[in-house]
């Protein structure tokens, strides 16, 4: 029986999903709950899951754009050719020359995890052949991710059967190759007994796969130095050129490079032109996309002002071990913002607003995003309902949600439904900048590096902690009056936070 899957909903006021990638071919087998496809829309990337075990049979290519409930694939249900697949598997010669009644069932070698916030792996390199006699925890593959390159070891002696080519691209959990056990073959031979079987003959380029052959490492350093593997010598396993030979055969072309320079009394290049190429990641992508649609669909405006930041560091001083030892979080300066923003945008809510067609949304709550940056790239987590939140509060979500966002673990609903955002430039050094607004909503906060500045105060000349702060906001339901006047309301609490405590 046939299941097909639609599009599922994701989130509030998410109409639509790109297919960022299929991570199973059309006509595959699949397990009940296997992850199939990765979904991305204009606010994060997940997962589809397959609803039944079957075959896979593609609706939508990658790159297509569906609407929540539109059809996406088809799971066939293979349950009874399951069993007769079964039955002649077990009735095909195996390729190796062991009897058939000496083999056990194949194990199923799949991608394994390899670390926080790695979803794909490339296959570098297999260091068997398919159809080859592989050794318990012996290396069968180099497989790379974005962060590090590592071996795949056999999971049981017996014969390797390959079913992911070199280059491919796979996500974790799925499946790699395929090892058939055979008896008496689950140990790997130990050297003495090989050495006594044959005698030692040394290694040449046409001895084993691996001879000659380099590491990922090893080719990007030959490559770059556009140095022939026929002329390096491979001390790894089988006679592979490993990174230490790389770099070895560099120093020996460069002191070649420079003999030849010296007789010809021309000095060397101090320098590389090498490049390199990476796929722009799925997060990134809608990142872009989003913050194109925002400039060219707001008629976007920044105004600035500047905040004499003592008062705040002053009281931070003077509470912060106090605050602390009492609630086990520091006093930071986003406490302080965000207070202040919430203050503001009540008394001038049209900066809270949003345009929803040909109507102006308006809300008496303060949902603020929270610009974080992370690896992948810069998410926007919201606190809820922070006008009702105390200092300490704020400080708690705030401390909550970036690490959430840095581990990765940000739902669709802790990123949805903002209607102000903070972000802060400062903590990178920005001195000033004129902040993208995050829509849907209307406007955003920028906050800047704290720097000492001479500034007159009645009538002297004094050096302060000077911050400039930014409004961008959207002119076509923010008036300059209302920017203008918010910001300094923002400026005027921030410098006298008393006002903050007493709501004047």
């Amino acid at each position: 029986m046939s299941l097909v899957i639609k599009v599922p909903e994701v989130g509030e006021s998410i109409s639509e999903v790109t297919i960022a990638q299929w991570l199973k071919e059309d006509g595959a087998s699949v397990e009940m709950d296997e992850v199939i496809c990765e979904l991305e829309s204009d606010k994060a990337t997940f997962e589809l899951t397959a609803e039944q075990a079957g075959i896979l049979h593609h609706k939508a290519a990658e790159g297509d754009t569906l609407a929540i409930g539109a059809e996406i694939c088809e799971i066939e249900s293979n349950s009874t050719n399951s069993a007769k697949n079964i039955e002649n598997q077990s009735s095909k010669p195996s390729k190796s020359t062991t009897e058939p009644s000496q083999t056990m069932e194949k194990i199923i070698m799949r991608v394994p995890e390899v670390g926080e916030s790695i979803t794909e792996v490339t296959i570098e390199s297999w260091l068997k052949e398919d159809g080859a006699h592989v050794a318990l925890d012996e290396a069968i593959a180099e497989i790379g991710s974005d962060k590090a390159t590592f071996e795949l070891a056999a999971e049981v002696g017996g014969i390797l059967s390959i079913i992911a080519d070199e280059g491919s691209k796979l996500g974790i959990g799925d499946e790699i190759c395929s090892i058939t056990p055979v008896a008496g073959s689950v140990e790997a031979p130990s050297e003495n007994a090989s050495s006594m079987a044959q005698p030692v003959a040394p290694q040449t380029n046409e001895g084993t796969y691996a001879s000659g052959h380099p590491s990922p490492a090893a080719a990007k350093i030959l490559a770059e130095k556009n140095i022939d593997t026929n002329n390096v010598t491979g001390s790894g396993v089988g006679g592979r050129i490993t990174k230490a030979d790389a770099l070895k055969a560099q120093k020996a072309e460069i002191s070649t490079n420079s003999a030849k320079n010296i007789e010809k009394e021309v000095s060397p290049t101090p320098f590389s032109r090498s490049e390199e190429r990476k796929r722009m990641s799925s997060l990134r992508k809608t990142i872009a996309k989003r913050l194109v649609a925002a400039k060219n669909q707001t008629a976007m405006l920044t105004t600035f002002n500047e905040v004499d930041m003592k008062p705040i560091m002053d009281i931070r001083k003077k509470y912060k071990d106090a605050f602390k030892e009492k609630y086990e979080v520091g006093l930071g300066f986003m406490s302080f913002f965000t207070k202040a923003c919430c203050m503001a945008l009540q008394e001038w809510p049209a900066v809270n607003a949003q345009i929803d067609e040909d109507q102006v949304l308006y809300h008496n709550y303060c949902d603020v995003s929270i610009a974080v940056s992370t690896p992948k790239g810069l998410v926007v987590p919201v606190i809820r309902n922070a006008e009702s939140l105390n200092f300490e509060q704020i400080e708690k979500k705030i401390i909550e949600l970036a690490t959430k966002a840095r581990d990765g673990k940000l739902t669709i609903e802790e990123m949805t439904g903002g209607t102000f955002t903070i972000t802060n430039g400062g903590i990178f050094g920005s001195m000033l900048s004129t902040p993208i607004i995050n829509a849907p909503q209307s406007a955003i906060l920028g906050m800047h590096n704290i720097v000492q500045r001479p500034v007159v105060i009645d009538g002297e000349v004094q050096v302060r902690p000077i911050m400039y702060v930014a409004l961008s906001y959207d002119h076509r339901i923010i008036d300059g009056r209302e920017s203008v006047s918010f910001l300094y309301r923002v400026k005027e609490l921030l410098e006298d936070p008393t006002r903050l405590l007493i709501g004047i």
